[in-house]
């Protein structure tokens, strides 16, 4: 029975996978909305009622890694090494993934197509910040802090908006190392007065 289940959820993962990239070539070559979930559906060789088995929305498609990021992003505060504050190890978190696929010209395009969409920007957005309950039970849990903790809900909150908040400016690490500063020392450190 376990082979069965073992094959069966192979399968599944492989339709998933083929949907997944099915769309991103669609979109990329078409753009987002001029491309229907029925042409997904025939570039996959599957029926429209198999895409929305396997992804909720037409969106979706392309953010399908939101679990492992949320468990990367629990396992920053949870892993840091001794004397890494946690802002800090979120900030190096953030810039590393920041900075995964630059000069990738597929990565280029995926990131063009996200922007470009406003339907894309605001779900992944929404998608990014879902996280932000998790991350902010994981710094409460590190800290000794009761869970539902105000401080560890505004870090956790304003820790994800970086990625928001640098988009679009003209040295987004630089953006995002301002924005870290002041999470971890606050507004005289960053400067200002």
């Amino acid at each position: 029975m376990s082979e069965t289940m073992g094959r069966r959820e192979r399968k599944k993962a492989a339709t998933r996978q083929s949907l997944a990239d099915a769309a991103l070539r669609l979109f990329l070559d078409h753009g987002f909305d001029q491309v229907s979930v029925r042409d997904i559906a025939e570039a996959a060789d599957v029926s429209t009622t198999t895409v929305f088995k396997h992804f909720p929305s037409k969106e979706a498609l392309l953010f399908d890694l939101d679990s492992d990021r949320e468990a990367a992003l629990i396992a920053v505060v949870r892993d840091r090494p001794e004397g890494t504050s946690i802002p800090r190890a979120l900030r190096e978190h953030t810039l590393r993934t920041h900075s995964e696929g630059a000069g990738d010209p597929e990565m280029a395009r995926f990131v063009e197509l996200t922007e470009s969409t406003p339907a894309l920007r605001e779900y992944g957005r929404r998608m990014w910040m879902r996280h932000e309950t998790a991350l902010a039970a994981a710094i409460a849990e590190a800290t000794g802090a009761p869970e539902d903790d105000p401080g560890c809900a505004a870090l956790a909150h304003f820790a994800l908006e970086t990625v928001s908040f640098a988009r679009g400016r003209a040295d987004s690490r630089q953006a995002i190392e301002a924005a870290f500063a002041l999470l971890e020392h606050g507004w005289p450190a960053a400067g200002q007065r």
